[in-house]
C-alpha cells in the first residue's frame, strides 16, 4: 500500500495553540532548543482531538511520557477518552476495535523500541481493512539515535508499505502540519487512497515531565459523538423494466454494507451474503449458499450467468471458484478506493455507480429468484435437522445459535467461527446486530482486544464468537487495569482443545490416512489442556461452561452484564464427518427441489 513520507516539519514561528498555556510565545524551550517536550505534546494532542480522534489507547513508557501527560490533561477536560493497556499488541487491537465501532480515527501511544514493533499485527490488519488507526510512536531525539542509547532503534517508517503515511517529527519542532497530514491520510482524504493506518513518530528530548507547579485541570464532562455510520437498511428504486433478464447472483463479501441487500431486492436477484457483510438479511438472502453453488453450475438447468460483487469475499472455496470462472462475467461495485486489492489484480470489472452495475446485472426473473429461495429453504431445513438431532454442541450449531441471539454488536473471530455462522446462520428479515470481523488479513491476532474496543467504542452489548486457539492467542486482552472501563462483552469460546479448521482442509484427509502419524495433530491441531475457567477467574471475568445446544441457548438468552465467558466444550474429532453428512443431506434436499 502506498506510504506517503515527508521530512520532519520545521517549527512554525510564533505558533501557539490554545492547548499550550505556557509563555506568551507558547514555545517553552527544551534542552536542545525549540519547543519543550510537553509543549510539543500539547500541540500534538490538540491537533489529534480537533481532527476527530475520540479515543487514545496508551501503553506505559518513559519516552512517551510527554504525550501521556498531555492526554491526561485533555481527558480531564473531557476532550478525549483514554484507555490504558500494558501490552502494546493488545493496545493496538483495542484501538482498531474503537475505530471500527466509532467510524472515527483511534490512536495508540507507545514508548520507543520493541513497544512499537508490537503494533505491527494491528497495523497490518488496519491496512488491509482500511481502518483509520493512528500510531503515535515516541522516540529518542536525533542526537541519541545510533549511539546505543537504551530502547533506541530505527523507528521512522518502521511499518513500510503497511501505512498510508509515515513521518518522523524531530524533537523541539511544531508537530501540527505533520499530524494534520497524517489524519487526512488516515481518514481517506487523499485522492485514490483509502483510509488506513498512519505512523507519527514523535521524538522527545528531556525533560519529559511537567514543570513544577503544573497540575491537571479540573475534571469536565466528556461529550461523545459518533461519525461515519450508515443505516443497516436502505432502499433502492425497483429495477427498470428496460433491463435485460439475467441469471445473476449478488455476492456480498466482508464490509459490503446494506447496499448489497438493497440492490439484490430491487433487482429480484438471490443474495449470497457473508456474515460480516452486514447484508445477510432480507427476503432475497439465501443461508447455506456455499453448498448450493455447485447445483447452479454449467451442467444444471439454470446455470449462473453473471455475478455482482459487493465487498470482499474471503470465506469459502466455492465462492472463490465461482469468481474464477472465465465464462461467468463478474462486476465489483467500487464507488471509492479500497484497500484489499491492488488495481488490475482482480478479474472482476470495477464499476463506480449503481446505474452501471444495474446495466451489468440486469434483473432476475421470478423463476430464478424463487428457485434459489426454495433451494436455500430446503438446504437450511436439512442442515437444521442434522444439527438438532445431536444434543452435543458442534461448531455449526454454536454458530447458528450465536447468530440467532446476538444483539447490538457481534464480532466473529477468524478460523471456523465465522465460517460456522456463514454455513448455519439463518438470515433474518432485518439485521439484529452490527457485525464485525478482522478480515483484512483474517488473522487470529488480537480478537479479544478488538472486541473490547468495539464494545467500548460502540457503547452497546457486544458478543464475540471465537475458537479456543484464537482465545488463547489473545488471552492477555482480558487484562484491564483497576479503574479501566469495563465493556459489556460476552465472549463465546468454542473449546475443542485445538485447531479444528485444519481438519476441514486437506490436512484432515492426511490425518485420516495416517501416513504422517501424529504430525498433523501436533503441528496443526495443536492440542492443549488449558483450564479456561481458571483463566477467567485470574482475570476477574465471569465464566460458565456448557456442552449442549440447549444449555448454550439458555446462556445466550441471558442479559449481558459486564464481561463474561461462555465456554462451549465440544469434540473436534467428529467435525469432518459432520460436515460430510451436512453436504450429503443438503445435496439430496436441493436435488429434489431442482428436479421439481
Amino acid at each position: 500500500m502506498t506510504s506517503l513520507n515527508e521530512p520532519s516539519p520545521d517549527t512554525t514561528p510564533g505558533a501557539r495553540p490554545d492547548t499550550t498555556p505556557d509563555t506568551a510565545s507558547g514555545a517553552t524551550p527544551g534542552a536542545g532548543g525549540g519547543l519543550s517536550a510537553l509543549a510539543a505534546a500539547r500541540i500534538a494532542v490538540g491537533v489529534l482531538v480537533d481532527g476527530g480522534v475520540q479515543h487514545v489507547v496508551v501503553s506505559p513508557g518513559s519516552r512517551s511520557a510527554p504525550m501521556a501527560y498531555a492526554l491526561a490533561e485533555a481527558s480531564a477536560e473531557g476532550r478525549v477518552d483514554l484507555l490504558v493497556r500494558i501490552d502494546e499488541r493488545s493496545a493496538g487491537f483495542t484501538a482498531l476495535g474503537l475505530a471500527l465501532a466509532t467510524g472515527s480515527p483511534a490512536a495508540v501511544l507507545t514508548t520507543s523500541g520493541t513497544a512499537v514493533g508490537n503494533l505491527m499485527p494491528a497495523v497490518m490488519e488496519a491496512n488491509h481493512a482500511a481502518v483509520p488507526l493512528v500510531v503515535l510512536s515516541a522516540d529518542r531525539p536525533d542526537e541519541l539515535r545510533g549511539t546505543g542509547a537504551n530502547q533506541t532503534t530505527v523507528q521512522p517508517d518502521l511499518f513500510g508499505e503497511q501505512v498510508r503515511f509515515a513521518v518522523d517529527i524531530a524533537a523541539g519542532t511544531d508537530p501540527r502540519r505533520a499530524i494534520q497530514t497524517g489524519l487526512s491520510a488516515a481518514t481517506g482524504a487523499f485522492p485514490d487512497l483509502p483510509p488506513g493506518p498512519v505512523q507519527l513518530n514523535l521524538a522527545f528530548r528531556d525533560p519529559l515531565v511537567p514543570s513544577k507547579g503544573e497540575e491537571l485541570p479540573p475534571a469536565a464532562e466528556r461529550r461523545r459523538y459518533r461519525i461515519g455510520t450508515e443505516p443497516l437498511i436502505m432502499n433502492l428504486p425497483p429495477a427498470s423494466a428496460d433491463l435485460p433478464e439475467r441469471r445473476t447472483v449478488v455476492l456480498a463479501g466482508h464490509d459490503a454494507g446494506p447496499v448489497a441487500e438493497a440492490f439484490a431486492r430491487a433487482h429480484g436477484l438471490p443474495l449470497l451474503a457473508e456474515p460480516s457483510s452486514n447484508a445477510r438479511f432480507g427476503p432475497n438472502a439465501v443461508g447455506p449458499y456455499r453448498l448450493l453453488l455447485e447445483h447452479f453450475g454449467p451442467g444444471s438447468g439454470m446455470p449462473i450467468e453473471r455475478v455482482v460483487l459487493f465487498g470482499r469475499p474471503t470465506l469459502s472455496r466455492p465462492v472463490a471458484a465461482l469468481l474464477a470462472k472465465a465464462d461467468v462475467p463478474a462486476a465489483l461495485y467500487q464507488p471509492v478506493p479500497v484497500a484489499w486489492y491492488e488495481p488490475g489484480r482482480r478479474i472482476e470489472l470495477p464499476l463506480e455507480s449503481l446505474a452501471d452495475l444495474a446495466d451489468f446485472a440486469g434483473r432476475g426473473t421470478p423463476e430464478w429468484l424463487d428457485t434459489w429461495l426454495l433451494a436455500g429453504s430446503a438446504a437450511q431445513h436439512s442442515l437444521d435437522g442434522i444439527l438438532s438431532a445431536e444434543a452435543a454442541a458442534s461448531g455449526p450449531a454454536v454458530g447458528s445459535l450465536v447468530w440467532k441471539h446476538a444483539r447490538g454488536q457481534l464480532l466473529l473471530g477468524s478460523s471456523n467461527g465465522i465460517r460456522d455462522v456463514d454455513l448455519a446462520g439463518l438470515p433474518a428479515p432485518e439485521p439484529a446486530a452490527t457485525v464485525y470481523a478482522n478480515r483484512g488479513l483474517a488473522g487470529i491476532d488480537g480478537t479479544i482486544s478488538t472486541a473490547t474496543g468495539i464494545a467500548i467504542g460502540g457503547r452497546q452489548d457486544t458478543t464475540v464468537l471465537l475458537g479456543d486457539v484464537t482465545f488463547l492467542h489473545d488471552v492477555g486482552g482480558l487484562l484491564l487495569g483497576s479503574g479501566e472501563e469495563q465493556p459489556s462483552l460476552r465472549i463465546v469460546v468454542l473449546n475443542d482443545a485445538g485447531g479444528a479448521i485444519f481438519d476441514l482442509l486437506e490436512h484432515g484427509a492426511v490425518r485420516e490416512a495416517g501416513t504422517y502419524g501424529d504430525a498433523v495433530e501436533r503441528l496443526f491441531g495443536t492440542p492443549h489442556s488449558v483450564d479456561i475457567a481458571a483463566l477467567a477467574a485470574a482475570y476477574g471475568v465471569g465464566h460458565c461452561s456448557v456442552s449442549t445446544t440447549a444449555a448454550l441457548a439458555e446462556a445466550l438468552a441471558r442479559p449481558i452484564e459486564g464481561r463474561s465467558i461462555v465456554e462451549v466444550r465440544t469434540d473436534r474429532r467428529s467435525l469432518r464427518q459432520l460436515h460430510k453428512r451436512i453436504r450429503e443431506a443438503v445435496a439430496a434436499a436441493v436435488g429434489g427441489v431442482l428436479v421439481q
